[in-house]
């Protein structure tokens, strides 16, 4: 496979609170932006958003909840970078972790990614799981972890903690040799994003980057400086101009949906819709290859929508400043 080479990732790390209507909004950033990485907590994903959450360009790595509502983590990482999904032997774990493996240029050695959710109310067993999982990811590669810890009470500064749980996490931090590299706030003046990785230089140029949606979760920003093997991208789009618009009319028309959606639920229905459409779809839409800088750019990202997405940014900086209001 043909291979070109990035001195660096471009990353980004969000608690998105429910990613529900802020799904577009990060699509944007990423593509404004050119992420190579995305590591996102709180998802709050369940089966019905598997038809959503796709971005083209990347590849989607998640880790659902199972039985009750809220948390998840997701990793996004840029279709062209050679990566697959640890497990590490450690699967039942109670942990929201999710751990992958990018293949790194010849020479430069492999970078391990983990994107992880703390939760507030976390007990003792599942953050010795925690620890558990670092200390296994230590033994190979590079490490870059980034997540929402909630250990508001730490002073990085001084290494210090009031809470129990708070010192203990401190302790896996040093006895691992982590290097925690966010420096600022990142929800309401205290520091609960982390970036943190066990090799001196790897991770730089960190920042904070405003809010997804209206949550006042600061994004962070980062990139690791090492160079990935990235392969040509194969990625392909539909071809609307050589399109037959006429037979995938009638293909769908030829279909009698009365009979065929009698008696199902949404879920079901949007199922049967769905395969119809995409074998219409298959018979009467080519697809082409795309290339060029705007490969990950929809054709929705406009002149007004990139106005729009300014104007967002330019509004959070004056809240932050204090210069406009909340509302």
């Amino acid at each position: 496979m043909s291979a070109s080479s990035g001195a660096q990732l471009k990353c980004l790390y969000v608690n998105a609170w429910s990613t529900g209507n802020k799904q577009e909004e990060l699509e944007t950033c990423v593509c404004l932006q050119g992420y190579d990485l995305i590591g996102i907590t709180e998802t709050w994903w369940d089966s019905s958003y598997d038809w959503s959450v796709g971005m083209e360009g990347d590849r989607l790595f998640r880790k659902d909840r199972q039985g009750r509502q809220g948390g998840d983590v997701a990793l996004y990482i840029n279709d062209q970078l050679e990566c697959m999904e640890l497990h590490l032997g450690m699967d039942k774990e109670p942990t929201e972790s999710l751990w992958v493996r990018i293949k790194g240029r010849a020479g430069a050695g492999d970078i391990i990614a983990r994107v992880c959710y703390r939760p507030p109310d976390q007990g003792d067993r599942a953050d010795e799981a925690l620890y558990r999982q670092i200390g296994a990811a230590l033994r190979s590669q590079a490490l870059v972890l980034m997540g929402d810890f909630n250990h508001p009470d730490i002073c990085w500064r001084d290494s210090a903690a009031e809470h129990k749980q708070s010192r203990k996490f401190l302790e896996c931090v040093d006895d691992n040799f982590l290097l925690q590299v966010t420096e600022q706030p990142t929800r309401r003046g205290a520091m609960l994003h982390l970036i943190l990785t066990n090799k001196e230089g790897l991770v730089g140029d960190v920042k904070l980057k405003g809010s997804l949606g209206c949550r006042d979760h600061e994004m962070v920003e980062f990139r690791i400086l090492r160079a990935a093997r990235r392969a040509l991208s194969k990625l392909t789009t539909l071809d609307f101009r050589r399109a037959d618009f006429g037979l995938f009319r009638d293909l769908l028309g030829r279909i009698p949906w009365d009979k065929a959606l009698e008696g199902r639920g949404a879920q079901d229905s949007w199922l049967i819709f769905k395969h119809n459409l995409l074998q219409a779809q298959g018979r009467c839409i080519p697809t082409k290859r795309k290339s060029g800088k705007n490969t990950k750019r929809p054709p929705c990202m406009n002149t007004e929508l990139l106005g729009k997405v300014k104007q967002k940014k330019e509004a959070y900086g004056g809240w932050k400043q204090g210069q406009v209001a909340w509302e």
